[in-house]
C-alpha cells in the first residue's frame, strides 16, 4: 500500500504489482513513444513496435486494470504511430466493448518534414472498466463563431447575449403526448412544456412570438447555459509556454491534464500515472481536489515535481 499523495521512485512493473485492487479511479499515463530518441532522463527506443506494446505496455495495463476501481477508466496517451499497436494491447486488457473515446490533441509543432506530413497531433485513448464508469461533460464558453453560427442575437436593454428555441413538436404523432396539447396564443399544438409552464415564461419575458405566425420560442440566455460540450477533437489546449516549462523533457501541459482529470474522475479520487515524469498529473490533480499517486523510475521528475509544487503553492 502507498501513501496517498506521494511520489514513489522505482520501476513502476514492480511498483504496480503492490498497488491495492480497486484502489485508484483514473490512472493517466504517457509512456514512452518508441522513438528511438535518448532524452536524458529515459533513452526511448524498444527492438520493435511488438515488443513495445507487447512485452513492456501490457504487463503494466494488466496490474492497472486490476487497481481501477469497477467505475475507472485509463488513458493512455500515445502518437499517431503506434496508438494501432496500444489499442490493440487494451482491446486484450480491457475488452473491446470497453473502449470510450479516441481523442485527437493538437498539439502543435512547426517542423520541416521533406518526406512526409508532419504530424501536428498527439492520442489519447480512453478505456473503462466497468459499464458504467465515471464521465463528467465539460464545456467551453461560447465563442464568436458559435454565436454566428447559432443567429444569437442580444436584448437591447441588457446586452445579453441569447438564442431561441422551438416549444412545440412538429410531428406529434410520432410521440404524442395528450397532457401536454393545448391551445396558446390561438396555436393548438403538443408543446414541450405544461400550460402552466408557457404561462410563466410568458410572465418572465422569456417568450419571443414570431411576428408572422404567432407561434412563441423560448428565450435561452447564453450565459445561464452550460455552454458548448466538448468533444473529441482538443484544439484550444497549447503546449507548455513560460513559467510552466520545467526541466524535463516531453511535459504535457497542466491544462490538458486538468480536463483529463475533469472528464474522467470526481472530487476526492485517486488520480493515479505510473510514468509521472515531472509531476504534471499530480500538479493538475491539486488543482481539481484530487488526490494523486506518481510512479516513475527517474529521481529527476521526483525533484521537478517537489519544485512545481513550491510554485504551486506560492501562486
Amino acid at each position: 500500500m502507498y501513501d496517498i499523495n506521494s511520489y514513489v521512485v522505482g520501476d513502476n512493473l514492480d511498483l504496480l504489482k503492490k498497488l491495492e485492487d480497486d484502489s485508484v479511479t483514473l490512472c493517466y499515463l504517457d509512456p514512452p513513444y518508441n522513438t528511438g530518441r535518448n532524452f536524458g532522463a529515459f533513452n526511448d527506443k524498444f527492438d520493435s513496435m511488438s515488443y513495445y506494446a507487447h512485452d513492456f505496455l501490457k504487463p503494466r495495463l494488466v496490474e492497472i486494470h486490476r487497481a481501477l476501481e469497477k467505475d475507472g477508466n485509463v488513458v493512455v496517451h500515445v502518437e499517431p504511430k503506434n496508438s494501432h499497436h496500444v489499442r490493440t494491447v487494451l482491446d486484450e486488457v480491457f475488452g473491446e466493448k470497453k473502449f470510450r473515446n479516441e481523442i485527437v490533441w493538437k498539439s502543435g509543432g512547426n517542423a520541416k518534414n521533406l518526406k512526409q506530413l508532419g504530424r501536428h497531433h498527439d492520442v489519447l485513448i480512453v478505456y473503462s472498466k466497468g459499464t458504467s464508469p465515471v464521465f463528467n461533460p465539460q464545456y467551453v464558453p461560447y465563442d464568436e463563431e458559435y454565436k454566428k453560427r447559432s443567429s444569437a442575437k442580444q436584448m437591447p436593454d441588457s446586452g445579453r447575449w441569447y438564442v431561441t428555441t422551438a416549444l412545440h413538436n412538429s410531428q406529434p404523432d410520432v410521440n404524442p403526448r395528450p397532457n401536454l396539447r393545448y391551445e396558446w396564443n390561438g396555436h393548438n399544438k403538443q408543446w414541450y412544456c405544461t400550460k402552466e409552464r408557457m404561462q410563466k415564461l410568458h410572465d418572465e419575458c422569456r417568450l419571443i412570438y414570431s411576428i408572422k405566425s404567432g407561434v412563441p420560442r423560448i428565450v435561452r440566455y447564453l450565459d445561464e447555459m452550460d455552454g458548448v460540450p466538448i468533444k473529441d477533437l482538443w484544439t484550444d489546449i497549447n503546449q507548455i509556454q513560460g513559467s510552466e516549462k520545467l526541466d524535463y523533457p516531453t511535459q504535457k501541459p497542466v491544462k490538458l491534464l486538468e480536463r483529463v482529470v475533469k472528464l474522467y474522475s470526481n472530487e476526492g479520487d485517486v488520480v493515479f500515472d505510473p510514468f509521472a515524469g515531472s509531476g504534471t498529473t499530480g500538479r493538475a490533480a491539486i488543482k481539481q481536489g484530487r488526490n494523486y499517486l506518481l510512479f516513475d523510475a527517474n529521481e529527476h521528475g521526483k525533484q521537478q515535481f517537489l519544485k512545481s509544487l513550491v510554485k504551486l503553492e506560492s501562486a
